[in-house]
């Protein structure tokens, strides 16, 4: 009796399951998608974009002033007079200290009457040996005795120069080490004078990058001062050696900095660019990847609606957020960017989004058919 009854339930079971595949294959074609869990897929598309690319060197420099001095003395002696303040622009040849010269003044002034003495005693010798008076010796040692006395005041005034210290060049004079009155010696450190309106940058890079890099190339660089700034220049020299315990080798680049924001000794991150180029992009969104192939999704637009087409291309360099195709798109073809998870090759699909693309990725997005404006 219960094997009647289990009999009858199978019976039952299996008449329902005929019935509706019989009616499935009997729906209209849409309905019957719909009954087989198929639907087209809301997705959001982008034209594919050119973007800039670069094979990219990185490395860590430190800045320096195009020109740097520690300004000291070249005698001991007490200072009498400073004409600066820390962090003010100088000019060229500028007095910067005046050492005392009470001493070498009144030598000067002695000097400079002994010479003047001398000049006269040569006019007079000259007159008396024109006129045949006295021999020809008496002038020579009138002349020899002005020389003598022009030596002496040309040593004083250089003793006297000696105690004025000037700027060798034009810059920004660091922090004051000295105070009015006090007892300096050759070597003593007064201030330190930079002119800063070029900085130079050092950096290493392996030794295996050398055929790479060369001067003129175009660098960019970074510094925690100012994180959101890229500051732009040029490589100037390449060392000619190589660190043997390193096996690196030391570029200069160098940056302008008219506006004197850049500091020396600033650790900067630089990037030295190369075979710059520009190459079709997407981002990484609209990727996907099997074992070790990589498709997008390209939209094609056919009567009957729009499909999605997988397509095979090949990367390159990574920029921010898109990623260097070097075959298998070109620009301006239409990929689809978000919902790339939920398709598959001939899918039927809704544009809901048009995004447009930059080298920074999405900038903008646009309602599409059926679809509301991106946020």
């Amino acid at each position: 009796m219960h094997r009647a009854r289990f009999l009858v339930v199978v019976l039952v079971a299996f008449l329902a399951m005929t019935a509706i595949i019989v009616v499935r294959a009997l729906m209209p074609a849409e309905d019957g998608a719909m009954m087989r869990g198929e639907r087209v897929m809301a997705v959001a598309v982008a034209g594919v974009p050119e973007v800039e690319f670069a094979d990219i060197v990185e490395a860590l420099g430190t800045a320096r002033a195009n020109e740097t001095v520690t300004i000291t003395a070249r005698v001991t002696d007490t200072i009498s007079r400073i004409n600066f303040e820390s962090g003010q622009q100088v000019e060229a040849g500028a007095i910067l200290v005046e050492l005392t010269d009470t001493e070498e003044a009144a030598g000067l002034a002695e000097a400079r009457t002994t010479l003047r003495e001398a000049q006269r005693d040569l006019t007079r010798a000259t007159d008396l040996v024109a006129r045949a008076v006295v021999p020809q010796s008496r002038l020579d040692e009138a002349t020899a005795v002005v020389e003598r006395a022009r030596a002496r005041v040309s040593s004083i005034e250089a003793q006297l120069a000696d105690r004025i210290v000037r700027a060798p060049f034009a810059g920004i004079v660091g922090l004051r080490e000295v105070s009015l009155g006090g007892l300096v010696r050759p070597g003593d450190a007064i201030a330190r004078l930079d002119d800063a309106s070029l900085i130079k940058l050092d950096f290493t890079v392996p030794e295996r990058f050398l055929s790479v890099v060369s001067a003129g190339m175009q660098i960019a660089a970074r510094t925690s001062a100012y994180p959101d700034e890229v500051f732009t220049g040029a490589i100037a020299q390449v060392d000619s050696r190589i660190d043997p315990v390193t096996r690196s080798v030391t570029i200069r680049a160098e940056i302008e900095n008219s506006d004197s924001r850049l500091l020396p000794g600033q650790l900067m991150t630089v990037e030295v660019r190369r075979d710059e180029r520009r190459r079709p992009a997407v981002p990484g969104s609209a990727l996907t990847r099997y074992l070790d192939q990589t498709f997008v999704y390209v939209v094609e637009e056919r009567a009957d609606g729009m499909f999605a087409r997988q397509r095979t291309i090949s990367l390159g360099r990574r920029s921010g957020q898109m990623v260097e195709v070097l075959d298998g798109l070109q620009a301006g073809d239409r990929i689809i960017t978000e919902g790339v998870h939920r398709i598959r090759d001939g899918s039927e699909v809704r544009i809901t989004r048009e995004l447009r693309l930059d080298a920074g990725g999405v900038v903008a997005g646009t309602a599409g058919a059926g679809g509301e404006a991106a946020q």
